[in-house]
């Protein structure tokens, strides 16, 4: 119960963090190197105040690494950047989608090789990620999707360093701590440039603090007792979630191209997933 409640949280979390997004830096409220700022400085606070109230976490030799806290700050920025262009539900199914084929090229360069309905599965997703785009291409959406699609590389490998967490909680904080030296770059590097309103602020608040400090850490959490199958595959859910958010809180419409190239791109990477699964299920029989 403990790993399907994390799960569920961590989701929603997910979800939760492409709607406040897309809220903030689709109607202007904030710039998005202000957002991505607010953001982690918010989860940086929150994760510092939960550490110092758990006695528990005190002497605890599992701190994170500085490569998951670059991936962490990679996925942040270009996820802000990218939310510019891209809809919710757009944007979320990109990001997810890159997740999931990150986690099997990497297996691929780990020795993993496809199975023939893995290949068959890559090709479907791909063709999804092409229609989402074609034939109406333009350069924001053509940015847009670039963007989201290394967020999505870069959160597939902070979701592989999770996959080793001893102490999610104290992983998690320190990870966020460790981008404090890129926030303080970025923060002088866009400065002049920023733009900012109550609205904007409260939005990168919630998702900081709320939807990415704590969301992260109970993902890391789900993550001691899910498979990378099933951590795969439930993660295939969020954009479904994000884009029904977008419909009810950001006005967005759920046009047939997303939802064509929604069940191309996560039908072809469920085949993949499976195709593995059943593959070495077969081997063992």
């Amino acid at each position: 119960m403990k790993i399907v409640l994390c799960t569920t949280l961590a989701l929603l979390a997910f979800a939760g963090n492409s709607i406040l997004c897309r809220l903030a830096l689709g109607e202007g409220a904030i710039d998005a190197a202000s957002f991505t700022i607010i953001r982690l400085l918010s989860g940086i606070i929150v994760l510092a105040i939960i550490l110092l109230m758990t006695p528990t976490h005190k002497g605890s030799t599992s701190k994170g690494s500085w490569k998951a806290s670059i991936m962490l700050f990679l996925y942040a920025i270009t996820f802000s950047y990218a939310y510019i262009s891209l809809e919710t539900g757009v944007g979320a199914l990109i990001l997810f989608g890159s997740v999931q084929i990150t986690m099997i090229v990497v297996g691929l360069f780990l020795g993993n090789k496809l199975h023939y309905s893995e290949w068959f599965g890559l090709i479907v997703a791909f063709s999804g990620f092409v229609y989402l785009v074609l034939p109406d291409l333009t350069t924001p959406s053509l940015m847009g999707f670039i963007l989201m699609c290394i967020a999505g590389v870069a959160w597939g490998f902070y979701t592989f360093a999770g996959k080793a967490s001893i102490n999610p909680m104290s992983d998690t904080a320190y990870n966020f701590f460790r981008t404090l030296p890129l926030v303080l770059i970025l923060t002088a590097v866009t400065f002049q440039y920023a733009s900012l309103s109550h609205k904007g602020i409260l939005l990168a608040v919630l998702s900081g603090s709320i939807a990415s400090g704590v969301g992260y850490a109970i993902w890391y959490v789900a993550l001691g007792g899910l498979s990378t199958v099933q951590a795969a595959v439930l993660q295939l859910l969020v954009p479904v979630i994000a884009a029904a958010g977008g419909v009810l809180f950001a006005s967005e419409a759920f046009t047939l191209r997303l939802a064509m190239s929604s069940v191309m791109v996560l039908g072809g990477i469920m085949a993949m997933i499976l195709g593995r699964y059943y593959s070495k299920e077969y081997e063992k029989t």
